[in-house]
């Protein structure tokens, strides 16, 4: 996740200062249970104990059992690491998003919205995340940030599916130019989804902190993660897992390593950091326009220093202090499905490390290449597939790729098929 945890955990003194005095030993226990993921139950994993084989050519590849389908009929698998540790530090979540939608309540409510039991919009959502350290990160975020998701796109709701995103979120006008400063900032309804995701892997990071600060532990993941959303695909990275978009003649990179981008976000998290450089006189916080009195308690768009996207936030007497920047910038990919024209044997492919250390991009879309179209009648191809890339990462006699390379890591493939869903299919 964000370098922020790691550096309040390891790096807590002042430079020049004197070191923090050591602390008491507390016990290690893990603050969550070691699992494999749980679409894989019925497949022979065994939740809960050591799964590293004792010799390394006998490391089996996993996949879900043929009885269970995943979100878009997705493929995967997964493979431990030769032992490197007692456990596979991998870990996978998918499945459905529930949005349900947010109302205004009357004026004299403290709450500004309520949650309506209906679901307002559906979603998929599929996730890979690489632990450091040990598993217990990995587990905290696949149990995690699918729920820190969905809150942060219920709180944008009535934004989504608006024309253009408001300046305020109860379509109060303050200002009669709020349009046109959105529309010069660039803001789109994708910007409000990127800044919610962008906002959950932040809020998902600080569970992560408390809970392993909690249980004594150190550590932390990576996070790959797509979300499928009215009709556009989100590739959102932190780490060096990597997502790519394979077609017939293209392989098309969808996500990079999570680093700030912009001197936009640069200063903003310098801002965050040393809150004193401020002098009292800035807010690091962009908005659209510079606010008002008249904005004071209503929710606006905002944007912080995690973020490339937008979100709306409640406005306080601080926010109408000068802005400290003006800046875009980007984190997050995004693929306009309806736009892309899709072929039958259109994929992505998301992998942690293990599979990226071996393989190159255009080595996995010549395998994919190969395999998909001699396999059309096989339900279960995308699964299939995903094993075929771990297999080739072992350096087996006779491998698709010729090289014979070896990765000793813990490997995870999601392999998602695109087709179907730009035929109008609602997926699984």
């Amino acid at each position: 996740m964000s370098a922020g945890w790691f550096r309040r955990r390891f790096l807590p003194g002042v430079p020049g200062g004197p070191l923090p005095a050591p602390r008491s030993p507390r016990p290690r226990a893990s603050p969550v249970p070691y699992r494999r993921p749980r679409f894989l139950r019925g497949s022979g994993s065994c939740p809960g104990t050591p799964d590293a084989p004792r010799r390394p050519e006998a490391r089996p590849v996993r996949c879900p059992a043929r009885g269970r389908t995943l979100p878009w009929n997705a493929g995967y698998a997964e493979i431990i690491n030769a032992e490197k540790s007692e456990f596979n530090e991998d870990q996978a979540a998918c499945g459905k998003l529930c949005i349900r939608r947010c109302e205004f309540g009357p004026e004299e409510d403290q709450e500004w919205l309520t949650l309506c039991p209906e679901e307002f919009l559906t979603g998929h959502y599929w996730a890979l995340f690489d632990g450091h350290g040990g598993p217990a990160a990995a587990i905290l975020a696949a149990n995690t940030l699918h729920a820190c998701l969905r809150r942060q796109l219920e709180a944008i709701g009535e934004g989504m599916v608006a024309t253009q995103p408001p300046m305020h979120l109860s379509g109060r006008c303050v200002c009669p130019s709020d349009p046109q400063f959105v529309e010069e900032k660039g803001i789109r309804t994708e910007d409000l989804v990127i800044g919610a995701l962008e906002s959950a892997f932040q809020e998902c990071d600080e569970v992560i902190g408390r809970e392993l600060e909690a249980s004594g532990q150190v550590g932390g993941c990576t996070a790959l993660v797509a979300v499928s959303l009215k009709g556009k695909l989100y590739v959102a990275n932190a780490g060096d897992s990597r997502a790519i978009l394979v077609r017939r003649d293209e392989v098309r990179p969808l996500s990079f390593e999570f680093t700030p981008e912009t001197e936009r976000q640069r200063i903003q998290q310098l801002a965050f950091v040393y809150p004193e450089l401020l002098a009292d006189e800035f807010t690091r916080l962009e908005f659209p326009r510079r606010l008002k009195g008249d904005d004071l308690g209503q929710k606006v768009l905002f944007r912080d220093h995690y973020m490339s996207g937008w979100s709306y936030k409640c406005v306080e007497k601080s926010d109408l202090k000068y802005p400290l920047i003006h800046g875009q910038g980007r984190q997050v990919t995004v693929l306009d499905l309806d736009q892309l024209e899709l072929q039958e044997e259109d994929v992505v492919v998301m992998a942690t490390d293990g599979l990226w250390d071996v393989l190159s991009n255009e080595q996995v879309a010549r395998l994919v290449r190969s395999f998909l179209p001699g396999n059309r009648e096989d339900p279960h191809r995308f699964s299939e597939l995903a094993q075929m890339l771990i297999r080739s990462t072992q350096g087996k006699d006779g491998s698709p790729t010729g090289e014979g390379q070896v990765s000793y890591d813990d490997v995870s493939v999601f392999v998602i098929p695109l087709y179907s869903q730009s035929q109008g299919s609602s997926g699984h």
